[in-house]
Protein backbone atom coordinates (compact mmCIF):
# COMPACT_ATOMS: atom_id res chain seq x y z
CA UNK A 1 0.00 0.00 0.00
CA UNK A 2 1.41 3.41 -0.94
CA UNK A 3 2.06 5.76 1.98
CA UNK A 4 1.53 9.43 1.30
CA UNK A 5 2.25 12.54 3.33
CA UNK A 6 4.58 11.02 5.97
CA UNK A 7 7.79 10.64 3.96
CA UNK A 8 8.05 6.94 4.88
CA UNK A 9 7.81 4.44 2.06
CA UNK A 10 6.08 6.96 -0.15
CA UNK A 11 6.38 6.58 -3.90
CA UNK A 12 7.23 9.65 -5.98
CA UNK A 13 4.04 11.43 -6.93
CA UNK A 14 3.09 11.42 -10.58
CA UNK A 15 3.20 14.86 -12.17
CA UNK A 16 -0.33 16.19 -12.34
CA UNK A 17 -1.93 19.01 -14.28
CA UNK A 18 -4.74 21.32 -13.31
CA UNK A 19 -8.02 21.66 -15.23
CA UNK A 20 -6.79 24.72 -17.13
CA UNK A 21 -3.52 23.16 -18.34
CA UNK A 22 -2.93 23.02 -22.09
CA UNK A 23 0.58 21.64 -22.63
CA UNK A 24 0.07 18.13 -21.26
CA UNK A 25 1.30 14.73 -22.50
CA UNK A 26 -2.28 13.62 -23.17
CA UNK A 27 -2.94 16.72 -25.28
CA UNK A 28 0.32 16.14 -27.14
CA UNK A 29 -0.85 12.66 -28.14
CA UNK A 30 -4.22 14.04 -29.21
CA UNK A 31 -2.57 16.84 -31.22
CA UNK A 32 -0.35 14.28 -32.96
CA UNK A 33 -3.44 12.27 -33.91
CA UNK A 34 -4.98 15.39 -35.45
CA UNK A 35 -1.79 16.32 -37.33
CA UNK A 36 -1.37 12.83 -38.79
CA UNK A 37 -5.04 12.42 -39.76
CA UNK A 38 -4.67 14.19 -43.16
CA UNK A 39 -1.71 11.96 -43.97
CA UNK A 40 -3.85 8.91 -43.23
CA UNK A 41 -6.75 10.16 -45.37
CA UNK A 42 -4.33 10.78 -48.25
CA UNK A 43 -3.05 7.22 -47.92
CA UNK A 44 -6.61 5.86 -47.99
CA UNK A 45 -7.48 7.88 -51.09
CA UNK A 46 -4.31 6.64 -52.78
CA UNK A 47 -5.10 3.00 -51.95
CA UNK A 48 -8.28 2.22 -50.01
CA UNK A 49 -6.96 -1.10 -48.70
CA UNK A 50 -3.26 -1.32 -47.94
CA UNK A 51 -1.09 -2.51 -45.09
CA UNK A 52 0.53 0.93 -44.51
CA UNK A 53 -2.89 2.64 -44.34
CA UNK A 54 -4.19 -0.10 -42.04
CA UNK A 55 -1.18 0.25 -39.72
CA UNK A 56 -1.57 4.03 -39.59
CA UNK A 57 -5.31 3.72 -38.97
CA UNK A 58 -4.82 1.25 -36.10
CA UNK A 59 -2.22 3.52 -34.47
CA UNK A 60 -4.32 6.69 -34.71
CA UNK A 61 -7.64 5.09 -33.80
CA UNK A 62 -6.13 2.96 -31.04
CA UNK A 63 -4.18 5.80 -29.47
CA UNK A 64 -7.47 7.27 -28.22
CA UNK A 65 -7.27 4.86 -25.30
CA UNK A 66 -3.67 5.87 -24.62
CA UNK A 67 -4.29 9.61 -24.29
CA UNK A 68 -7.32 8.87 -22.10
CA UNK A 69 -5.20 6.67 -19.83
CA UNK A 70 -2.47 9.31 -19.60
CA UNK A 71 -5.06 12.01 -18.82
CA UNK A 72 -6.57 9.96 -16.01
CA UNK A 73 -3.15 9.40 -14.45
CA UNK A 74 -1.83 12.94 -14.80
CA UNK A 75 -4.99 15.00 -14.50
CA UNK A 76 -7.87 15.67 -16.83
CA UNK A 77 -8.13 19.15 -18.35
CA UNK A 78 -10.80 21.25 -20.04
CA UNK A 79 -8.68 21.44 -23.18
CA UNK A 80 -8.33 17.66 -23.22
CA UNK A 81 -12.08 17.24 -22.76
CA UNK A 82 -12.50 19.28 -25.95
CA UNK A 83 -9.59 17.96 -28.03
CA UNK A 84 -10.01 14.23 -27.38
CA UNK A 85 -13.57 13.88 -28.76
CA UNK A 86 -12.62 16.30 -31.55
CA UNK A 87 -9.82 13.96 -32.64
CA UNK A 88 -12.22 11.02 -32.58
CA UNK A 89 -14.71 12.91 -34.77
CA UNK A 90 -12.02 14.02 -37.22
CA UNK A 91 -10.72 10.46 -37.58
CA UNK A 92 -14.15 8.82 -37.80
CA UNK A 93 -15.77 11.31 -40.19
CA UNK A 94 -12.58 11.81 -42.17
CA UNK A 95 -12.17 8.07 -42.59
CA UNK A 96 -15.79 7.65 -43.66
CA UNK A 97 -15.61 10.50 -46.19
CA UNK A 98 -12.34 9.12 -47.55
CA UNK A 99 -14.24 5.89 -48.19
CA UNK A 100 -16.97 7.84 -50.00
CA UNK A 101 -14.44 9.68 -52.16
CA UNK A 102 -12.66 6.39 -52.78
CA UNK A 103 -15.88 4.86 -54.07
CA UNK A 104 -16.21 2.34 -51.28
CA UNK A 105 -19.08 3.72 -49.15
CA UNK A 106 -22.40 5.16 -50.29
CA UNK A 107 -22.69 8.85 -49.42
CA UNK A 108 -26.10 8.61 -47.67
CA UNK A 109 -25.06 6.86 -44.41
CA UNK A 110 -22.02 9.11 -44.15
CA UNK A 111 -24.15 12.23 -44.64
CA UNK A 112 -26.54 10.99 -41.93
CA UNK A 113 -23.59 10.38 -39.61
CA UNK A 114 -22.15 13.82 -40.30
CA UNK A 115 -25.53 15.49 -39.81
CA UNK A 116 -25.89 13.83 -36.42
CA UNK A 117 -22.49 15.14 -35.32
CA UNK A 118 -23.33 18.68 -36.46
CA UNK A 119 -26.68 18.66 -34.64
CA UNK A 120 -25.25 17.30 -31.39
CA UNK A 121 -22.29 19.70 -31.54
CA UNK A 122 -24.75 22.59 -31.83
CA UNK A 123 -26.69 21.37 -28.80
CA UNK A 124 -23.47 20.84 -26.86
CA UNK A 125 -22.27 24.38 -27.60
CA UNK A 126 -25.64 25.79 -26.53
CA UNK A 127 -25.61 23.88 -23.24
CA UNK A 128 -21.99 24.77 -22.51
CA UNK A 129 -22.89 28.46 -22.75
CA UNK A 130 -25.56 27.79 -20.14
CA UNK A 131 -22.99 26.12 -17.88
CA UNK A 132 -24.28 22.60 -18.48
CA UNK A 133 -22.09 19.61 -19.37
CA UNK A 134 -23.85 16.46 -20.58
CA UNK A 135 -21.73 13.32 -20.39
CA UNK A 136 -21.52 10.94 -23.35
CA UNK A 137 -23.41 7.68 -22.82
CA UNK A 138 -22.17 4.15 -23.43
CA UNK A 139 -24.33 4.12 -26.55
CA UNK A 140 -22.34 7.07 -27.89
CA UNK A 141 -19.13 5.13 -27.26
CA UNK A 142 -20.60 2.18 -29.17
CA UNK A 143 -21.33 4.59 -32.03
CA UNK A 144 -17.68 5.61 -32.24
CA UNK A 145 -16.60 1.96 -32.10
CA UNK A 146 -18.88 1.03 -35.00
CA UNK A 147 -17.69 3.97 -37.09
CA UNK A 148 -14.05 3.05 -36.52
CA UNK A 149 -14.80 -0.61 -37.19
CA UNK A 150 -16.49 0.08 -40.53
CA UNK A 151 -13.39 1.92 -41.75
CA UNK A 152 -11.10 -0.77 -40.31
CA UNK A 153 -12.92 -3.50 -42.23
CA UNK A 154 -12.29 -1.64 -45.48
CA UNK A 155 -8.66 -0.60 -45.01
CA UNK A 156 -7.68 -4.05 -43.69
CA UNK A 157 -6.59 -5.96 -46.83
CA UNK A 158 -7.89 -9.31 -45.55
CA UNK A 159 -11.47 -8.04 -45.07
CA UNK A 160 -11.57 -5.38 -47.79
CA UNK A 161 -13.49 -7.58 -50.24
CA UNK A 162 -16.18 -8.58 -47.71
CA UNK A 163 -18.30 -5.57 -48.64
CA UNK A 164 -21.45 -6.54 -46.78
CA UNK A 165 -19.64 -6.75 -43.44
CA UNK A 166 -18.35 -3.16 -43.55
CA UNK A 167 -21.69 -1.92 -44.92
CA UNK A 168 -23.66 -3.56 -42.09
CA UNK A 169 -21.24 -2.07 -39.56
CA UNK A 170 -21.62 1.36 -41.17
CA UNK A 171 -25.43 1.32 -41.09
CA UNK A 172 -25.40 -0.03 -37.54
CA UNK A 173 -23.21 2.93 -36.65
CA UNK A 174 -25.75 5.31 -38.21
CA UNK A 175 -28.58 3.77 -36.18
CA UNK A 176 -26.65 3.84 -32.92
CA UNK A 177 -25.45 7.39 -33.63
CA UNK A 178 -28.99 8.73 -33.91
CA UNK A 179 -30.21 6.73 -30.91
CA UNK A 180 -27.39 8.18 -28.81
CA UNK A 181 -28.16 11.61 -30.24
CA UNK A 182 -31.77 11.40 -29.09
CA UNK A 183 -30.58 10.26 -25.65
CA UNK A 184 -28.16 13.18 -25.48
CA UNK A 185 -30.76 15.77 -26.42
CA UNK A 186 -33.27 14.27 -23.98
CA UNK A 187 -30.77 14.26 -21.11
CA UNK A 188 -29.70 17.81 -21.86
CA UNK A 189 -33.27 19.08 -22.10
CA UNK A 190 -34.17 17.50 -18.76
CA UNK A 191 -31.10 19.00 -17.11
CA UNK A 192 -31.91 22.42 -18.59
CA UNK A 193 -35.48 22.20 -17.33
CA UNK A 194 -34.21 21.25 -13.89
CA UNK A 195 -31.88 24.26 -13.83
CA UNK A 196 -34.69 26.57 -14.86
CA UNK A 197 -36.98 25.29 -12.10
CA UNK A 198 -34.38 25.72 -9.35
Amino acid sequence: MTMQGNGMGAEPATTSFGPSALATPANAITALRLLLAPVLFSMILDDVASWPAFAMWVVLAGSDGIDGWVARRMGTTRSGAFLDPLADKVLALGGLWAMVLGGRFWWLPVVLTTLREVVISAFRSYWVRKGLAVQASNVAKAKTFLQFSSVTLVVFPLTHDIHWLADVCLWAGVLVAWVSGVQYVTAGSRATSSMSSD
